[in-house]
């Protein structure tokens, strides 16, 4: 690492004790488990799929969410407990116990999604007029035109592969549709090989609609699994099937790269994606009915133990649901249409130059629009005083507006640096694109710094007016992609305060040259400050309760999980600290544990929107500090990301998102869960009871929706 640990003038709370947590008793009780967390975050969402107050299409969104979570469970977390399991050897925390007691949760979790399915929205959907139609329930007509599209858009793309010495089992790619096959009878060599595998292609649709019959107003689709399964015999003449199964593996898929050892990055990644589709097996998902001869066959392949079988009573990839949904229009069955206000704190058409000049503004989403901050872009791109525009890329998607801006703005002869984290888990070939395509017109892309990547959100604007370069910036605790920017909730922080500018021009320069990182002024950065600013302003805290004065802390984050931070709010809570944080997903702290964490309150909010913003609160004595920023409390966002965290010091704004993002989510009885001392959690309303005069529970989402937004 070239960079040397920096200091901040923003990294010492007023009056913070050196060393006030070693002044508290060492911690005595274990922190919970965060992959056991992690699942009881997918139990909350699959809540969702069964609320009947849902849509019944929503339900079934929640559905295949959990699914794609699931997925990438296996993909990133699992493998340490597979590897424990196979060598009888610790791995880490992993251990053959955490394999079991893992597996054993995912599998019931499985259940209950399946039963959901077929007991609960299949049924449902049907009562609408909405059905799958299985093989046995097709009419004449529907057979035939389910024959009809097999022999013209299915079998053409099928190539099955009959298994013998010279055809060795194929190689079989993450997350893809197949079918095993046993058959009868004699090949045309006269050997009695009797295992194919069928590979089901990506470009077909996993759903397909049926035309209707006349005057119908039902729609009818059929699954691919299904078209093929009925004419599996097809594609094997001359033989028997006697018995198959669709299946699916789930292989580790975290790409690992020495980066030490690599000469050029963006070359590397490309390779280690192709590669990643044929990592490591962990979990093998067959049909219901699938025989043992065939699963303990595909087990023996893909050296999986019998704990790694899921026998799933419907298609063995869910997600694929959101196809389906694509493909219904009922505006009935789905949440009421929410269309983001312009951000309250601006005016249409005005410039955001000459309105920052009169102070920050917040823009609070997808409450707000996320438009405003591409019409921030785009007017930075029109107008020929902005002389330099640089700007953090991590998750923006596919296809990028603002990549498209930058690349306008180099056109317009503006200097355009762009930071692109070429290591953004599973959007790695996008970010690629979008270098090449950016590198392509003679923008300056740079990849960040060997072993971090850079998961801060900036965009910093350079501007000349009259004698003088004035700054401009946007900074975000969320992505820069217009789509997530409709579904997460997040704060998004345009300024002009010269302090806070210029710490962010100072950090892109520290990105671009790897040198020394300069102090700065208010922001804390990780991975040099921002843990231990963090650190600090917990002993502050706890120096505050231990004087009798006021100490309170409050937090909004996806994971928490970071286990000095967890320790050190543990001590808190020992010294008299209260504390209350919302946390998303994953959570190793104990709330409410008498005589450790008597005074941690934890609950999650799974809503209609993702919970993403990231909002820290400390008071201690007279002091008060909302800080808002990129990271979670993890080790990696910590110690190997660039995570940036700022202070809000405008008393209106500091006002509003203690208003939105903290208070109304600590109310919330509707969507929140309540984390127990032994790591269970129970919903709010359960606690909270009957509603009041109001008639409703209040809910934090649905409140800042009609705050801000307008339905239908």
């Amino acid at each position: 690492m070239t960079s040397a640990v920096a200091t901040s003038a923003s990294t010492s709370p007023a009056a913070a004790p050196a060393a006030a947590t070693a002044a508290v008793p060492s911690v005595r009780h274990a922190f919970l488990d965060r992959d056991q967390s992690i699942l009881a975050f997918n139990e909350r969402v699959l809540d969702w799929a069964c609320r009947k107050e849902v849509p019944l299409l929503e339900r079934l969104r929640y559905l295949a969410i959990v699914s794609s979570n699931l997925d990438e469970f296996f993909e990133v977390r699992f493998a340490p407990h597979h590897a424990a399991r196979m060598t009888n050897e610790q791995r880490g925390v992993a251990t053959v116990e955490t394999y079991h007691a893992l597996t054993q949760r995912v599998h019931a979790l499985v259940q209950r999604q399946y039963t959901v399915y077929n007991d609960e929205l299949l049924p449902a959907l049907e009562k609408r007029g909405i059905r799958i139609v299985t093989h046995g329930e097709r009419n004449p007509r529907q057979r035939r035109w389910v024959r009809d599209y097999f022999v013209n858009e299915v079998q053409p793309l099928l190539l099955p592969v009959g298994l013998d010495p010279s055809h060795p089992f194929p190689q079989v790619a993450n997350k893809s549709l197949n079918f095993i096959v046993r058959l009868g009878g004699r090949d045309a060599f006269g050997r009695e090989n009797d295992i194919a595998i069928v590979k089901v292609p990506r470009a077909l649709k996993r759903f397909v609609a049926m035309p209707a019959a006349a005057g119908s107003k039902q729609l009818h689709f059929v699954s691919i699994s299904s078209i093929i399964r009925t004419h599996l015999a097809d594609l094997f003449p001359g033989r028997t099937v006697l018995e198959f199964s669709q299946f699916r593996v789930t292989r580790h898929s975290d790409l690992a790269l020495d980066e030490e050892e690599v000469k050029n990055l963006r070359t590397a990644l490309r390779l280690g994606l192709q590669q990643r589709h044929y990592g490591q097996a962990l979990r093998l998902e067959v049909s219901a009915g699938c025989s043992d001869y065939l699963a303990n066959f595909l087990l023996e392949q893909f050296g999986l133990p019998p704990e790694s079988l899921y026998r799933v009573p419907g298609p063995v990839n869910l997600v694929r649901l959101n196809q389906l949904i694509d493909q219904i229009d009922a505006p009935a069955l789905r949440f009421e249409r929410f269309t983001p206000g312009w951000p309250v704190e601006l005016t249409p058409g005005q410039s955001f130059f000459e309105r920052l000049k009169r102070g920050d503004v917040l823009i609070h989403q997808p409450y707000e629009s996320f438009d405003a901050v591409l019409a921030f872009l785009r007017e930075a791109v029109e107008d020929p005083s902005v002389l330099a525009i640089k700007q953090t890329i991590y998750r923006t998607g596919q296809r990028s507006e603002m990549t498209e801006l930058l690349r306008e703005a180099v056109r317009r002869g503006k200097e355009v640096t762009a930071v692109v984290e070429l290591k953004a888990r599973f959007d790695e070939e996008a970010n690629i694109n979008h270098a090449e395509q950016l590198e392509s017109v003679g923008a300056q892309v740079v990849y960040g710094i060997v072993g971090l990547k850079t998961h801060a959100k900036m965009l910093l604007i350079t501007r000349r007016e009259g004698a003088r370069l004035v700054r401009y910036a946007h900074i975000s605790t969320g992505n820069y992609n217009p789509g997530t920017a409709r579904a997460y909730t997040d704060l998004s922080y345009l300024t002009a305060d010269e302090a806070l500018t210029a710490d962010i021009d100072a950090i892109f320069g520290h990105l671009a040259s790897q040198n020394r990182l300069p102090r700065l002024n208010k922001v804390l950065m990780a991975p040099f400050l921002l843990q231990k600013g963090l650190l600090e302003r917990i002993d502050a805290t706890i120096a505050a309760a231990k004087a009798g004065q006021p100490a309170r802390i409050l937090l909004k984050m996806n994971a928490l999980t970071d286990e000095p931070l967890v320790r050190a709010l543990v001590h808190a809570s020992q010294a008299g600290v209260q504390i209350e944080a919302i946390v998303r997903g994953a959570c190793i702290l104990p709330a409410g544990v008498p005589g450790y964490t008597d005074h941690v309150r934890i609950r999650s909010v799974i809503g209609r929107f993702l919970e993403h913003s990231r909002v820290f609160y400390f008071h201690y004595g007279e002091h008060e500090e909302l800080w808002l920023s990129s990271a979670d409390w993890m080790n990696r966002n910590m110690l190997r990301r660039v995570e940036l965290a700022w202070p809000v010091t405008d008393p209106q704004l500091r006002a509003r998102i203690m208003d939105e993002c903290l208070h109304l989510y600590l109310a919330d009885q509707r969507d929140a869960w309540l984390l127990q001392p032994d790591g269970t959690y129970v919903k709010a309303a359960t606690v909270a009871g009957k509603p009041g005069r109001g008639g409703a529970l209040p809910a934090a989402q649905a409140t800042l929706m009609n705050r801000y937004g307008t339905k239908g």
